[in-house]
């Protein structure tokens, strides 16, 4: 483990013993991993008692993890340790943030994820062109789904670059 992670399952276990103070209850500590993928900061795996945070955006971006996502994580199990099953942000969650942790409930992180983005093809309708990602490239191509256009409501279909691609390979 880094000395980073170090720092986050440090912030996890003040995370659950403010709870504890302010809810007068204890609480099961998770399993904390570094492995959550994509563009998402963390996640809390409730019936598992898990949480996962992106290794890649904690090293670029510690100081947000450590005043924000770990606590945001942390509430996602202590609204499932108080409530059972309730909508992933919905008001059990957002009172927690608030009254716990003191902290605006934000649905989303605005980390810059450039650094851990997937490679894109591009899609045409009849007013844009669409960066799609490769499950939904592949989803297409394995005629599994076919995507529409919000604006003008026509089905995409690839661009000529990613028909030449495709040829080439």
């Amino acid at each position: 483990m880094t000395p980073l992670q170090q720092q986050i399952q440090d912030q996890a276990e003040r995370c659950f013993l403010l709870a504890e103070q302010k809810l007068n209850h204890r609480f099961p500590r998770p399993n904390i991993t570094f492995t959550q993928k994509g563009r998402a900061a963390g996640s809390a795996h409730l019936h598992r008692n898990e949480l996962r945070f992106n290794a890649i955006l904690l090293k670029e971006n510690p100081q947000e993890f450590l005043t924000e996502i770990v606590a945001h994580e942390v509430s996602h199990l202590i609204a499932f340790y108080c409530y059972g099953k309730t909508k992933p942000h919905g008001k059990e969650w957002q009172t927690i943030m608030i009254e716990i942790f003191r902290l605006p409930p934000k649905v989303t992180h605005q980390l810059d994820t450039k650094s851990i983005q997937n490679k894109t093809y591009s899609y045409q309708c009849d007013c844009q062109t669409h960066e799609l990602t490769l499950r939904r490239h592949n989803k297409i191509q394995r005629k599994q789904v076919q995507y529409v256009c919000r604006q003008c409501q026509k089905a995409l279909t690839a661009s000529c670059n990613e028909i030449k691609n495709a040829l080439h390979r």
